[in-house]
C-alpha cells in the first residue's frame, strides 16, 4: 500500500513534468490551486478525478490527500495558500476558470525569486481577488463506490467508445437499468449521460495532450462524428479542440 506523504506547507513553484510522470499521493495542511501552464493536468482524489487544461486550475483544500498526473508537456504551477486563505469558501477540489490576468498573475508569482518582497505581497493580494470572480466548473469525474458502478465503470474506462445503453451494460454487470440509474443519483449525483459524457471528455483532453488527431478522438471516445465531439467540447470548454491543443501546447 502507498504511503501518503504529509508536506505541512503547500509550496509555491513552478516545475516541469515529462508525459505519463506525476507526483504520488500526498495532502498538505494549506490550501492550493494547482495550474498547468502547457499540457494537461489531472488531480486525483479518492473521490474522483479533476482534470485542468491550460484555461481551467484545480483548487485543492487543505487536508486532502491528492496526487498529480501529466499529460503531455507538462508545466506546473503551484500556489500555496494558508487555510486561512480559502475565497470561495471551497471545502472540496474544485476546477476554477482562469481568466488571462489570473493566468498572468499565477506565472509572475510562481516564477518569482522572492515571493516575500512588498511587491509579491500585493500580487498575492490581488490573486486572490482573482480567485474571488473565478467561475466554478463541473469538471469532475467522480469514482463510484456501489460496487456495481465500479463493475461498469471498469468497463467503460477501458474502452470510453463503448456505446452501449446502460440496459445492455446492467446486463453485463447484473442489474436492471432502474437499479443502475438509481445508483448513479445517489452515488455520484449525476446521471448515466452526464457521468459518461465526462468520462469521456476526461479521455479526450488526455487524447490530445498526446497528440491524437481530433477525427481519431472523436472515434475513440465514443462520438458518432467528429463534428459531434467539437460541438460538445466547445460547450464545455469553450474553445474547439484544435485551439484547445494549441493552447496547451504553449503555441
Amino acid at each position: 500500500m502507498t504511503q501518503t506523504r504529509h508536506v505541512p506547507l503547500a509550496p509555491t513553484r513552478s516545475q516541469r513534468l515529462a508525459p505519463g510522470a506525476g507526483i504520488d499521493a500526498h495532502r498538505h495542511d494549506d490550501h492550493q490551486i494547482v495550474y498547468a501552464g502547457r499540457g494537461v493536468l489531472t488531480v486525483t482524489t479518492e473521490a474522483g478525478s479533476w482534470i485542468a487544461p491550460a484555461t481551467r486550475a484545480i483548487w485543492v483544500p487543505a487536508g486532502t490527500v491528492h496526487s498529480h498526473q501529466a499529460h503531455g508537456e507538462l508545466e506546473l504551477h503551484l500556489v500555496g495558500l494558508s487555510a486561512g486563505d480559502n475565497p470561495l469558501g471551497l471545502d472540496e477540489p474544485t476546477v476554477l476558470s482562469v481568466s488571462p490576468l489570473l493566468r498572468e498573475l499565477i506565472l509572475a508569482h510562481t516564477g518569482a525569486a522572492d515571493r516575500d518582497s512588498p511587491e509579491q505581497r500585493r500580487m498575492r493580494a490581488v490573486l486572490l481577488d482573482q480567485l474571488r470572480a473565478c467561475p466554478q466548473e463541473p469538471l469532475c469525474l467522480p469514482t463510484p463506490t456501489a460496487p456495481l458502478l465500479l463493475a461498469l465503470w471498469e468497463i467503460l474506462r477501458a474502452d470510453p467508445s463503448d456505446d452501449r445503453t446502460l440496459a445492455e451494460l446492467g446486463r453485463r454487470v447484473g442489474a436492471s437499468s432502474r437499479t443502475l440509474s438509481r445508483l448513479f443519483r445517489s452515488d455520484l449525483g449525476m446521471t448515466f449521460p452526464q457521468w459518461r459524457t465526462q468520462l469521456r471528455l476526461h479521455h479526450a483532453l488526455v487524447l490530445l495532450a498526446d497528440g491524437t488527431p481530433v477525427t481519431a478522438v472523436a472515434h475513440l471516445c465514443g462520438w458518432s462524428s467528429a463534428s459531434a465531439f467539437i460541438e460538445v467540447f466547445r460547450r464545455t470548454f469553450g474553445s474547439t479542440p484544435g485551439a484547445h491543443r494549441a493552447s496547451t501546447a504553449g503555441v
